[in-house]
């Protein structure tokens, strides 16, 4: 996969991050999808590494997909740790 699919399956991974986390964020939209545009990395590059899960070439691909969206669960909860709920 190409770095524009990864940034559209970072969107997305973020997206559903949401879902899974509901809640006001400290950096609102914007921050979220970036967050989750950085946990499709991370997740991706922790599965290669560790979990000997290389990236698949292929967009729709499950375990991919997993990797990406667990990557964002985690960096928002680490972010939401860290910063807390500033908009309150």
């Amino acid at each position: 996969m190409g770095i524009i699919s990864w940034i559209i399956l970072g969107l997305i991974a973020g997206a559903i991050a949401k879902l899974l986390l509901p809640g006001r964020d400290p950096g609102g939209l914007i921050g979220t999808t970036l967050i989750g545009v950085a946990g499709a990395f991370v997740g991706g590059w922790l599965s290669a590494r560790f979990l000997d899960r290389p990236v698949a070439r292929e967009f729709f691909d499950l375990p991919t997909w997993g990797a990406a969206i667990g990557g964002s669960l985690v960096l928002l909860i680490g972010y939401r740790v860290l910063f807390g709920n500033s908009r309150d």
